[in-house]
């Protein structure tokens, strides 16, 4: 008997860490959102620095003029998408704060690989547009969700500015989608069919 007796106690203390527990799951979950909302902040201002870098590269290697000028656009686009992330932070409390993210950080690097294993021209050109839209496809996931984010957050101010810059990778992506579709896919087809007949 007294064995059940002390047994019963343990139980009912087991029980109420579990309460506990749960309880202070719920609650880490809460601010674990913000904590992903802030970390994913830092992850795209470093990606929208590191481009400010990338894109004039990309311009440098790319032949077509209607493929240089809507890079061109794009980076004046994206260094004022870094200033507006400086106003998010600002507006959420936050001091700006890039972390390394590591997937433009291989976007990036898969974009100088295809320019360095391309001959100069359309082919080039088109590789060029390729990385451009793997790299807008993933700013457009992280804006949407960082928007989502904020919303969620009760942070509107922050939401609105993250839109914007949303819309403008959108039409970079459009606008890319254009130009390839428009003749560089085309010319770049040709020369590998020229290419098969010579062999």
């Amino acid at each position: 008997m007294k064995t059940a007796q002390k047994a019963a106690p343990k139980k009912s203390a087991s029980k109420s860490s579990k309460q506990q527990k749960s309880n202070s799951q719920n609650s880490q979950e809460a601010t674990g959102l913000r904590d992903l909302f802030q970390d994913s902040l830092k992850d795209i201002y470093w990606a929208e620095k590191a481009l400010t870098k990338a894109i004039p590269k990309m311009i440098k290697n790319a032949t077509s003029e209607e493929l240089v000028a809507a890079l061109t656009d794009h980076l004046n686009v994206t260094q004022e998408q870094v200033t507006r992330l400086d106003e998010v932070f600002n507006t959420i409390g936050v001091k700006a704060q890039a972390k390394k993210c590591e997937a433009m950080d291989g976007l990036i690097r898969e974009a100088a690989e295809i320019m360095e294993s391309t001959a100069e021209g359309v082919v080039r050109d088109a590789g060029i547009i390729a990385a451009g839209q793997k790299v807008e496809h993933y700013e457009i996931a992280t804006y949407g969700t960082l928007t989502a984010f904020a919303k969620i957050l009760g942070e509107n101010e922050a939401a609105e500015l993250l839109l914007q810059s949303l819309n403008e990778e959108k039409e970079a992506d459009d606008k890319l989608s254009e130009v390839a579709e428009g003749s560089i896919n085309l010319q770049a087809a040709g020369e590998d069919a020229e290419e098969e007949e010579e062999q």
